[in-house]
């Protein structure tokens, strides 16, 4: 069973439930600040968690795209990867886990053909703390659905201590309670404890798949156990429970509806299927036959090599047809360090300079149907890589100098690996060898990594100002900016050409920020002139107008997307100005003021107060009402 199989048999076998099929959302998110990437199923959807409705209705079903920038430097192992996909599905206050836990069973053991014999369960211990009782619940269905099959399927506690887990598993034990902060799903760090107020939260019930040609490694502990990092185990699933809402520090009530919110790596599922606790053959297999072809090595001799290459492109290849360029900061920072992490693997593999960034072709192979843009893309994403890669291999050169001026020292101190990898793009593996060959062991390797999660907590937390697709409040300031925005980008079109698009968006209530797509610098006429349009539009007092219609109709009224996002059938616009006449249209959630006028409070004039490059191709506008 491919890839491709596994994730249609999913989507198919819960639209038979009663689901819809929701489409992907784009690998930048658009309205979450905690972070750069998309990096979960449930990300896109937290506002419909917490009480929105959602345009499809209360049960949903999806395959998301996932990208985790944490990641990149352990790919290399056999279930490492920074891009996978979330298969998801959602129960917005409609069943719960009656449900869910059968309808789980049923798809893994009838549907996939998985052997009942090699899952294992786990379940929520309890915190008696906050009022919180152990999941007897969930264990006892899953027990009856093992019973059912004719399987063993003892309820056993696991207790913990600092350096790992005092038992292993009994004969006959298949569902765990973990003792700690385990098995409880929350938007911050595990534990109820650390659960932000006023958000939704729950117990959860997580699936493991063992693998039986893998023996324990008693460096993960001395006792093996469904949560053990040896490898004999993988989780292929989380059912999220979400039944609460934290109050305040100590108090947590039970939802009125509460939700369902499940998520399985498809990559891992499908190894579960193959029986491969190796996920690359099943879910890059394309791209490693490809890599064997034109580096005339094998997979089984160049692991490694060929895991990293066959990871960071398939990332570059998605965020790149969602937008993101190469670049030295936030997104791009990450594009670029996948593509010259993949660089330099190549060139271990002895791939030539022209075979590179051909390796678009098998990612796009692999993907085309179930993402057709990734298609449509690739000759422009190619392009791409095959620029960056020219680019590093001239900033290597220019780099090498320096990295010669460091070592004179005879060590290699945090801060010059730390400029290394971030001015000069070089990955760490790579300082790491060329100091071995140079006879230089002292090296600040645990310094570097703290400067560089300093360099990323930076990032995320200037997302939530600076990157943060969409709003960041719904104050009035705010909502008047996006107002505003909307009608600046149709003014952009007007200017500059119909080609313009937004390629992401940023709204305080103290400015606004757009970023398009446009090739040189806009001349001081074309400035004045955008800004006339947009205060002309402001001056008219025209009525702003949300409109819930099928996507067919919204693509036909050439309603402006966003860049990289895919939607469902039914869709909210906001036109300015009645559909029929509409100055401009967009698909928008809002919230807007009723009548472009409202802009004008305390006399306030539109004024472009800043625009700059901030990738290649793409310029950035920062605006204000003053």
């Amino acid at each position: 069973m491919t890839l491709h199989e596994v994730r249609q048999k999913y989507l198919e076998f819960f639209k038979a439930h009663g689901h819809v099929v929701i489409p992907s959302s784009s690998l930048v998110p658009q309205n979450d600040p905690t972070t750069l990437f998309t990096g979960s199923g449930m990300q896109p959807l937290v506002p419909y968690l917490l009480g929105k409705n959602h345009p499809a209705g209360a049960r949903l079903v999806d395959s998301q795209k996932c990208f985790r920038s944490m990641d990149i430097e352990e790919v290399g192992d056999n279930r490492h990867t920074t891009f996978f996909e979330m298969l998801g599905n959602w129960s917005l206050g409609d069943y719960f886990k009656q449900e869910q836990i059968p309808w789980m069973f049923e798809f893994l053991v009838n549907e996939l053909g998985l052997d009942a014999n090699h899952l294992y369960i786990t379940c929520f211990i309890g915190a008696p703390e906050y009022g919180i009782s152990k999941d007897t619940e969930a264990a006892e269905l899953w027990q009856k659905l093992f019973t059912q099959k004719g399987i063993e399927a003892q309820i056993a506690d696991i207790d913990t201590e600092e350096n790992g887990y005092k038992r292993g598993m009994k004969p006959g034990e298949r569902i765990f309670y973990y003792e700690g902060k385990k098995n409880w799903w929350n938007r911050g760090k595990t534990g109820p404890e650390t659960t932000p107020v006023g958000d939704p939260c729950g117990p959860d019930s997580e699936m493991f798949y063992e693998f039986t040609d893998v023996e324990h490694d008693t460096k993960f502990g001395e006792h093996c156990h469904p949560n053990c990092d040896c490898g004999r185990f993988m989780e292929i699933g989380n059912n999220v429970f979400m039944a609460y809402r934290k109050e305040d520090a100590s108090t947590f009530t039970p939802l009125e509806h509460p939700n369902i919110d499940h998520g399985s790596g498809l990559e891992r599922i499908a190894a579960a299927v193959m029986n491969s606790s190796d996920v690359f053959p099943v879910a890059h297999a394309t791209i490693l036959s490809y890599l064997e072809e034109i580096s005339k090595k094998t997979y089984a001799s160049d692991k490694r090599s060929f895991r990293i290459i066959a990871d960071h492109m398939k990332a570059a290849v998605f965020l790149i047809a969602d937008g993101v360029l190469p670049s030295n900061a936030d997104q791009g920072y990450f594009v670029r360090r996948l593509i010259r992490r993949s660089v330099r693997q190549a060139d271990k593999l002895g791939i030539n300079v022209a075979s590179f960034a051909k390796i678009v072709r098998p990612v796009v192979d692999m993907y085309k149907d179930a993402y057709p843009d990734i298609g449509t893309k690739a000759e422009e994403i190619e392009k791409v890589i095959g620029d960056e890669e020219e680019r590093f291999r001239t900033t290597l050169s220019r780099g090498m100098k320096e990295f010669e001026r460091f070592i004179g020292q005879g060590n290699l101190s945090a801060q010059d690996a730390y400029q290394l990898v971030t001015t000069y793009g070089f990955p760490l593996e790579l300082i790491i060898e060329e100091a071995g060959e140079k006879g230089i062991k002292q090296i600040d390797i645990e310094g570097f990594k703290e400067l560089l999660k300093q360099h990323q907590d930076l990032s995320r937390s200037g997302s939530e100002q600076k990157f943060k697709g969409g709003l960041a409040d719904t104050a009035e300031k705010t909502v008047r900016l996006h107002t505003a925005h909307h009608i600046l980008l149709k003014a952009l079109q007007l200017v500059l050409g119909p080609e313009v698009h937004q390629r992401g968006s940023n709204i305080t209530q103290e400015r606004l920020r757009i970023d398009f797509n446009y090739v040189g610098k806009m001349t001081d006429e074309q400035k004045r002139e955008v800004e006339r349009i947009v205060n002309e539009k402001i001056q008219e007092d025209i009525p702003v107008v949300r409109t819930e219609m099928s996507l067919e109709e919204a693509d036909k009224l050439g309603a402006e997307h966003e860049f990289g996002a895919k939607y469902p059938e039914r869709v909210s616009v906001y036109s300015v100005g009645p559909l029929d006449s509409a100055f401009s249209i967009e698909f928008c959630g809002g919230p807007h003021v009723e009548h472009t006028g409202e802009l004008l409070k305390s006399g306030s004039v539109f004024k472009i107060q800043k625009e700059e490059a901030v990738a290649q191709g793409v310029r950035r506008i920062k605006a204000v009402l003053e």
